[in-house]
């Protein structure tokens, strides 16, 4: 059965614990949804700390939007905090039909109308 490829916007502190959830949780997760869930892309600015935590599992770009726009990838999950990027980054891949989830505080406060707006036209 076909993944469900993740791509991972930031691995800092939440990102990083988001990896190694996924990671260590990978089968009890594959059991509940039926697929493996599995993050492929991890998109950076700081490449070489993404690529030892990731230790070569996954592809690792300083490009957030090479992420959004892979036709591959089924659900963003961003993770860079602020409302400036974030925002675009968010806004792309629903455009794209993609799956979004964020712990973004702060995007969600300024911009969340127009998130949840263009998330409900796109279905």
């Amino acid at each position: 059965m076909k993944p469900i490829n993740v791509g991972l916007i930031g691995i800092g502190t939440v990102g990083g614990g988001t990896w190694t959830v996924l990671k260590r949780n990978a089968e009890e997760i594959t059991r509940r949804a039926g697929r493996p869930i599995q993050i492929t892309v991890v998109a950076v600015k700081n490449v070489e700390l993404a690529r030892q935590i990731t230790g070569g599992s996954a592809r690792v770009t300083d490009d957030a939007f090479a992420v959004v726009n892979d036709p591959e990838i089924d659900i963003i999950v961003e993770l860079i905090g602020g409302y400036g990027v974030a925002k675009e980054v968010v806004m792309q891949a629903i455009a794209n039909g993609k799956h979004v989830v964020t712990a973004n505080k702060a995007l969600l406060a300024v911009h969340g109308t127009k998130i949840f707006t263009a998330a409900q036209q796109k279905g």
